[in-house]
């Protein structure tokens, strides 16, 4: 069975990168009575759900732990929506409050600095 370390570092960190800012992107740039607005759902639905998780998971279980597909999608989507879960818990206590657009920024940002600290980790 394969393992969830499968990519070369700097190709995961690439990918991580490019999926958030295009997710954030066709986010703000889809009107919501537009046609394409399933785009926008199904890339934010995968980017809640398994990109912070990921990249966590990532941090976690450096080169010498090896987890299976199955055991780190799994455990990915649960940090995912624990991170969101925080995040969002975090964001009502501040003055920024609670809305789509402080979740998404700070999903991005949580996402991005799990990302770095990974790639700095591993190298």
């Amino acid at each position: 069975m394969g393992t969830i370390q499968h990519l070369k570092r700097e190709n995961w960190f690439l990918a991580v990168i490019a999926f958030t800012l295009v997710t954030l992107l066709i986010s703000y740039l889809i009107p919501e009575n537009s046609p394409l607005i399933f785009l926008s759902y199904t890339l934010g639905f995968i980017f809640i759900s398994f990109v912070p998780g990921y990249c966590f998971l990532r941090l976690i279980f450096q080169k010498d732990r090896k987890i299976d597909i199955i055991e780190g999608i799994v455990l990915s989507v649960v940090l995912s929506y624990s991170i969101t879960g925080l995040i969002g818990l975090f964001l009502g206590f501040t003055p920024i409050g609670l809305s789509a657009t402080s979740v998404r920024v700070s999903l991005a940002l949580v996402t991005v600095f799990f990302a770095t600290l990974t790639l700095k980790k591993s190298s």
